[in-house]
């Protein structure tokens, strides 16, 4: 799922091409068909479809399966609200085409629920390009250093919310860390995989790369999975993208939460069962 076209308050340029470069990656090296992958962009990708696709895949699994789930587009954070009673921790979020600001986003929330429904056996590999960056008198990196000049020029993936949103935590971001994040919520990582495109107080660079935009992490994710023809152990490629990233100078750190074994495990695939003899 990528989004470029958000209405004009925050266009990007290169998710479509990250959603066109893992399509590839699944059909070329990990046996995915045409009729195995479900592709949404740009309108269609509304929270609505988004929630809709990823229950209808995760309800349809059966012991055995790999699902694999990807967004690029923007995140964002904000201060969780439930009956307009404040709560004291930050909601993640995945922005949809149809984002708004009251309930048209995608949170941590709603996607560990889903995740819940797994049936045993069943796993997961979720790739986050986005965004989760805090708000307020938080440190806003985005992409490169300006003293580099434009030769690669950078949009960033974070959202930022309206001032009435974001002012329901200003001055208040060191009492409100998230107790739960895509990338430190056990209920998204409990058997599944999770890459995120940065940690939760950066963000993750739209970035023209050899001519076209693309989203770094995605970009160098793909490029270390090509050339190794799609046999890598996970902490392999994640060095290998962390290498590139600092490389060529991007401010964010990806992520890879899992259980220690699968990191020693190839790619989109399960650690091997250890036999008793």
């Amino acid at each position: 799922m990528g989004i470029n076209d958000y209405g004009g308050i925050g266009d990007l340029r290169g998710c479509i091409n990250d959603v066109t470069n893992i399509r590839n990656i699944l059909k070329t090296f990990f046996g995915f068909t045409n009729e195995a992958i479900r592709v949404l962009t740009d309108g269609r990708a509304t929270k609505g479809n988004i929630l809709a696709r990823l229950e209808k895949m995760i309800t349809q699994s059966e012991a055995g399966d790999f699902l694999v789930f990807h967004f690029s587009g923007h995140g964002s954070q904000i201060r969780d609200r439930d009956n307009d009673e404040l709560k004291d921790h930050m909601d993640e979020l995945i922005c949809p085409y149809d984002m708004n600001w009251e309930d048209g986003f995608i949170t941590d929330d709603m996607l560990a629920s889903l995740l819940e429904k797994l049936p045993e056996g069943v796993h997961m590999e979720i790739i986050l390009d986005c965004c989760h960056s805090g708000t307020g008198t938080r440190e806003m990196i985005t992409g490169r250093p300006e003293d580099l000049g434009p030769l690669y020029p950078v949009l960033n993936r974070y959202l930022m919310p309206p001032v009435d949103i974001a002012s329901r935590s200003e001055g208040q971001e060191h009492m409100l860390q998230s107790s739960r994040s895509f990338d430190r919520d056990d209920r998204i990582t409990r058997h599944h995989v999770l890459w995120a495109g940065c940690r939760d107080n950066q963000t993750a660079s739209d970035a023209l790369i050899h001519g076209a935009y693309n989203g770094a992490f995605t970009y160098y994710l793909c490029k270390h999975i090509r050339e190794n023809q799609g046999t890598i152990l996970r902490h392999d490629l994640y060095d290998r993208v962390c290498h590139s990233i600092r490389h060529h100078q991007y401010h964010q750190v990806p992520q890879l939460e899992c259980d220690p074994a699968w990191k020693k495990a190839p790619v989109l695939k399960a650690p091997q069962k250890k036999h008793k003899v």
